[in-house]
């Protein structure tokens, strides 16, 4: 990761990107101690105030900060699209790995399921899931990592298949190497460059995967803040009369899907040996 880090400071996009995620990250982190109030606190003389000293980005029509809420969804936001990623990136790429290994009939039954699978929009298939194992934190999680998997499957195996056909893997098993120890020594580490783009460029598709639910009411129910429930609701009836309800939630979204993107191109950019060829053309 130094080095990925070394090269990403001669990518401004790339760094512009990093920023950004780093941003998000703290002000997850540091939510209790950068929101003035309680996410859910109150104030009725309050409700729908345009941004000021005491409300730096207004009030919701419950009288509520929208800027605590915002930071305090930002949590909600990170949790899900680590969580989520985590979780599809490490199933993907086990499928993958022993998929595109050992071929035969193993390859050919996770790939059907896989091709099942991917028969569905992935916000089609996180919204069944929820609606079957009910609208919560853990489940609106558990759905979307199910979903990115067979991306990260045939990305992964992909990249085994090709691997395998390099000389080094032929040597090993003719010295009478076990397949545990090819996959260990020689296939896990060569696909790990692929694994750390995977989870970069789908953290931003998992965050406005899961405003896109809790937009539908199929998020983190309340009262658990979440940027696409801010943008639902009064967001949406009242966004002529008080616009901040709107920007704010909107622009964070943007922001943070723009800036994992980013930090994703520029790494694939620089662990790609074709582009890195065509860069210097």
């Amino acid at each position: 990761m130094g080095r990925a880090w070394r090269l990403l400071r001669g990518k401004p996009l790339g760094l512009a990107g990093a920023v950004i995620v780093a941003l998000i990250l703290l002000l997850a982190i540091f939510a209790p101690f950068v929101s003035p109030y309680d996410p859910d606190e109150m104030f009725p003389t309050s409700v729908r105030k345009p941004p000021s000293i005491n409300y730096p980005l207004g009030t919701d029509s419950f009288g509520r900060d929208v800027w605590t809420r915002l930071a305090w969804g930002a949590r909600t936001s990170v949790v899900v699209g680590l969580s989520a990623v985590s979780m599809a990136v490490g199933l993907g790429t086990l499928l993958g790995i022993v998929s595109g290994y050992f071929g035969g009939r193993i390859d050919f039954w996770i790939q059907r399921l896989m091709d099942m699978m991917m028969g569905f929009p992935l916000l089609i298939q996180a919204m069944l899931l929820v609606v079957a194992l009910g609208s919560s934190l853990f489940n609106v999680t558990l759905a979307l990592g199910i979903a990115l998997t067979p991306l990260a499957n045939r990305v992964i195996r992909g990249t085994v298949l090709s691997i395998k056909e390099n000389q080094y893997i032929e040597s090993a098993a003719a010295i009478g190497c076990r397949h545990g120890r090819v996959l260990w020594r020689h296939i896990l580490p060569n696909v790990m460059a692929p694994v750390i783009i995977l989870f970069t460029l789908d953290i931003g598709t998992t965050i406005l995967a899961e405003a896109s639910l809790s937009f539908l009411g199929l998020g983190p129910p309340p009262p658990t803040s979440s940027w696409g429930r801010m943008l639902s609701g009064e967001g949406r009836s009242q966004y002529r009369y008080a616009p901040w309800l709107v920007i704010f939630p909107g622009l964070f979204i943007s922001l943070a899907v723009l800036g994992w993107n980013l930090v994703g191109d520029a790494l694939r950019d620089i662990w790609d040996p074709r582009l890195r060829g065509a860069e210097r053309r």
